[in-house]
């Protein structure tokens, strides 16, 4: 009733004087941040003796704030929220002498834009704002502001190439896993059956080398076909969730440990052999469709040593989202099927091939090591997201430091498995491969201590997640003093030593307390760019520093399996989908996607007192380097001493 007085009030002084009065002129003005980011200014210059309100007033107050309202188009994107300075704080005789922020003079205004238009556009709005001076107040009618946006010309490029360097990345993984396969029993010694068996039959030696291209393409034509069904039935969503989905995760662990266990010898993965006799039999009717079941009777019989690669590499490509399965299998079918084709062309040089013999299964059982030490990467995934702490990183670095010991001793002939043949020497290759095993191996103990580890940091769980987070034989302990607030007892060791809150509305009370600005830190427990960035950039004693001694610093995990209290468990829709809110980590992520737009992790934002964001929002692909994320912390802080 108060509130609907005072906006009488202010009409009818409108009325009575016969004339609009208005104490605040804006002037509106833009500034580039970067290619494709602007900061819109308001600035409001107010008359001698009135105020502003700020955006931010107290529940059930009277008065308005002042607020902006953006007309939206899919040309821009609203990458934080309206910052504003810290305003004036005193009793506002208007309102009972109740304490409300406002401003005085001028203040300004700011709103960061992410253009995502490669045209110019303009961007629209209004503003709804009240103004009191000691014995008025008066409420203008909207305020209109327009901004003309120079579009990115070269937007769509920038994205595509974005696109294309991370596909290329994953081809080439998938092109090396190939010649992998390739150097394996099941796989090498085709390649001068196969070959002999073109240039024997064919008529020419331009049809010999015609025919082993068809089937190099079928080669890929079959693998590329498996791609796309993975991304046909799961879908390019189902993909992408499955790096932090618990169930998957246990299940690739499953699977590349007995993929791992296949490759050591303990048995064989075999198709069906009706598959490959009903293939065999259609390679009888010959031309293209003789030469392509050919190909299909290579897939199926070499499957015990392809499959498990091919699985793997399923499940890495599986985060590319629909392409991932589809590019990875054309790059590890190229690789296969270029050999083929390529020794077909020129025969005499398959007697510069190695003969068959005891080093394929050795590249084989290698493979299998490498399996089994990639399988626990997936099992700790899982165990960080259930919290079991049932691998911590001391147990997870133990696993690792015997998996590669025993494979350093098995390529060095200390080791025999069934298959093995006897090893008269040792190669120098076979001993190049074992001096990296075994220098990796000795460079991972120190790890059981506390070493960070850069190397392979982002494989096992972080710092913090660990039976001593300062290491084994050092159990130094974190003493809260008794009388201190229950705010800080609910300070958590995270990160490089840093102390953080999982809490947010704690997290933001202690820096209140303390005078400090927040950094929200939204992160995953199965994010691996998450632990990069803790082990790469906050292991920098400058950006320490600062995360540890000048920001209070609340790391959310949105993969948090904690559940909620039941009365504080309900039902939502976000991203046109119903989703119910029943985890910790559910809150958070909600939290992440309704005030910021994003759902990816990692995402830092530096907030001030009033929750307000002081600089644009951090990502890991943008500012994963120290210099960078150092440079932006020190402007969130800059921003916060104004």
């Amino acid at each position: 009733m108060r509130r609907l007085l005072v906006v009488l009030f202010a009409c009818i002084s409108i009325v009575v004087f016969g004339q609009m009065y208005d104490p605040v002129q804006w002037v509106f003005s833009q500034e580039k941040i970067s290619e494709n980011e602007i900061e819109l200014k308001f600035k409001a210059n107010i008359e001698k003796n009135w105020h502003l309100y700020s955006q931010h007033l107290p529940t059930g107050v009277d008065a308005y704030p002042t607020n902006f309202s953006f007309t939206v188009t899919d040309n821009y994107e609203l990458i934080s929220q309206m910052i504003e300075p810290d305003p004036i704080r005193e009793p506002d005789p208007m309102f009972d002498n109740l304490v409300l922020p406002y401003f005085k003079d001028e203040v300004i205004f700011k709103q960061r834009i992410k253009i995502k238009s490669a045209n110019d556009f303009k961007i629209n709005g209004e503003i709804s704002f009240m103004s009191c001076d000691a014995s008025q107040c008066v409420f203008p009618p909207l305020t209109p502001f327009s901004f003309d946006i120079e579009g990115v010309h070269n937007l769509e490029n920038q994205q595509e190439n974005e696109e294309k360097e991370g596909m290329w990345w994953l081809f080439f993984i998938a092109f090396m896993s190939g010649f992998a396969a390739l150097l394996t029993p099941c796989v090498f010694p085709m390649i001068p059956m196969t070959v002999s068996f073109f240039t024997k039959q064919s008529k020419t030696k331009v049809e010999g080398i015609v025919n082993a291209i068809i089937y190099g393409i079928s080669i890929m034509i079959i693998y590329v076909a498996l791609g796309v069904g993975v991304s046909s039935i799961f879908g390019a969503d189902a993909l992408n969730n499955m790096a932090t989905n618990v169930y998957f995760n246990i299940g690739f662990f499953l699977l590349l440990i007995v993929f791992g266990a296949s490759f050591l010898g303990a048995f064989d993965i075999q198709l069906p052999a009706s598959w490959t006799n009903k293939s065999v039999k259609a390679e009888g009717k010959g031309g293209l469709i003789g030469i392509f079941f050919m190909a299909f009777t290579l897939a199926l019989v070499s499957f015990s040593c392809t499959g498990p690669i091919v699985g793997t590499l399923l499940v890495e490509a599986a985060t590319g989202g629909y392409m991932g399965p589809i590019i990875g299998m054309l790059g590890f079918s190229l690789a296969i099927a270029l050999p083929f084709a390529f020794f077909a062309a020129f025969p005499g040089w398959l007697n510069s091939l190695p003969q068959s013999g005891g080093w394929l299964n050795s590249v084989k059982v290698t493979l299998g090591f490498l399996e089994i030490a990639l399988a626990f990467k997936f099992l700790s995934n899982a165990d960080l997201v259930l919290q079991t702490h049932l691998l911590e990183r001391e147990l997870f670095i133990a696993i690792w430091i015997v998996v590669f010991g025993l494979l350093t001793m098995y390529l060095l002939g200390f080791l025999k498995f069934a298959h093995d043949t006897d090893l008269k020497h040792i190669s120098v290759s076979r001993l190049s491969v074992a001096i990296l095993t075994g220098t990796l191996t000795i460079y991972m103990i120190p790890g059981l201590w506390g070493a960070p580890l850069k190397i392979i940091n982002a494989f096992p769980p972080p710092m913090h997640y660990s039976e001593s987070p300062y290491g084994i034989g050092n159990s130094q302990l974190i003493e809260l003093d008794s009388e201190k607030s229950n705010i800080e007892s609910a300070l958590h060791l995270g990160p490089q030593g840093i102390m953080v809150f999982h809490d947010y509305d704690k997290g933001m009370a202690y820096a209140k307390e303390v005078n400090k600005p927040a950094v929200i830190d939204f992160t995953g427990w199965a994010c691996v760019n998450c632990r990069k960035m803790e082990e790469q950039v906050w292991s920098d004693d400058n950006v320490k520093s600062i995360l540890s001694n000048d920001v209070v610093l609340i790391s959310l995990y949105v993969d948090e399996r904690i559940d909620l209290p039941k009365n504080e468990q309900y039902e939502t829709t976000l991203a046109g989908k119903t989703k119910m809110i029943k985890t910790t980590g559910d809150k958070w992520m909600l939290l992440q996607a309704n005030t910021y737009g994003t759902n990816s992790q990692p995402y830092y934002v530096f907030l001030n007192h009033n929750e307000q964001q002081m600089v644009e929002a951090a990502n890991y692909q943008d500012f994963g380097t120290v210099k960078l994320f150092t440079d932006w912390l020190n402007r969130g802080l800059e921003e916060f001493h104004k």
